[in-house]
């Protein structure tokens, strides 16, 4: 399984949250979180365009073991 994960580099440029209101939310403080974690196969395509176009190069999806 698959999981998107967002770190502290998050600028909160909100670029995620534009593209993808299924995965990506606003916080409290303006940075970007995970809405779903596991990342739906059928996603994961549209999902890296968008960690590669992420400027403070914050979204990560990673295997959970």
């Amino acid at each position: 399984m698959e999981k998107l994960k967002v770190t502290d580099s998050c600028i909160g440029c909100g670029l995620c949250v534009s593209q993808n209101e299924k995965y990506f939310e606003f916080n409290d403080e303006g940075m970007s979180q995970p809405k779903q974690e596991v990342v739906d196969p059928e996603d994961k395509a549209d999902l890296l365009n968008i960690v590669e176009a992420c400027p403070g190069e914050a979204i990560v999806i990673e295997e959970e073991k």
